[in-house]
């Protein structure tokens, strides 16, 4: 039986290569998506074209019931969970700090942060030993800002990351004798469509001569750390974190 996972924010950029990727490593996949539903439809449907079991289910990750109804989506379909990528996210345009709003700050919170604890809390119900689960893996989506800071940009989204970092070391340390593993990725500068969403689309060309590489990064290079994380390979790996960033 294939092992079951899902990609939160899977319709594009890191979540839908994380896709691709983990159904050639034979995952069966719930594919999480809010408002890209044409673009995670035409995953969904390259995926069942090459064989791979998988489902799209579109639900905001910041809203309890929503988030509980496609977990319940999930027990129907496969009948078990084995991982989670708690990758969806979003940025608000570039700002200083004191330009910010508290409207702002709740929407950057209520997906980055509080999604992430509410798909952790669901698969931890599922995926623990303790609770009649075979155990598992989390992989959650940090980032380089949470380190850097973001100033004069995104200060908001880095704290938020940062929120993610300690959530990842705790409940690493809370269900590590319940057969799971918690870890994250943190992206430098990559490729995808969230830059657009702050307001530039070229950033990581204006900021890519910083990095150590003097280059940007492609989403598959965040999902080989993600899949490596997922894996039996990483079996006495939790709590960690790996940086994609290029040195920077």
């Amino acid at each position: 039986m294939s092992k079951v996972l899902l990609i939160t924010g899977a319709s594009r950029g890191i979540g839908a290569e994380t896709a691709r990727l983990a159904a050639k490593h034979g995952y069966s996949l719930c594919l999480n998506y809010l408002h890209s539903e044409a673009a995670a439809n035409e995953l969904l449907d390259s995926l069942q074209v090459d064989g791979h079991h998988a489902i799209a289910y579109r639900a905001n990750v910041g809203v309890e019931p929503e988030v509980e109804s496609m977990y319940q989506a999930i027990d129907r379909e496969f009948g078990r969970l084995d991982g989670l990528v708690n990758n969806a996210g979003i940025l608000e345009p570039q700002s200083d700090l004191v330009d910010m709003t508290v409207a702002r700050w709740q929407r950057i919170l209520e997906i980055n942060v509080i999604g992430s604890f509410l798909c952790a809390r669901e698969a931890v119900k599922r995926m623990s030993t303790r609770l009649g689960g075979e155990g598992g893996s989390i992989v959650n989506l940090s980032s380089r800002a949470a380190d850097l800071g973001a100033a004069h940009e995104y200060v908001d989204y880095a704290a938020a990351k940062g929120a993610i970092d300690a959530m990842t070391i705790g409940l690493a340390k809370e269900v590590a004798d319940q057969g799971i593993r918690v870890n994250a990725v943190k992206p430098g500068l990559i490729y995808t469509d969230i830059h657009a969403d702050g307001g530039e689309a070229g950033r990581v060309d204006r900021l890519k001569v910083g990095v150590p590489m003097q280059r940007g990064g492609s989403p598959l290079e965040v999902a080989e750390a993600i899949l490596w994380l997922l894996s039996d390979a990483s079996s006495y790996t939790s709590a960690s974190f790996i940086d994609v960033s290029g040195g920077r």
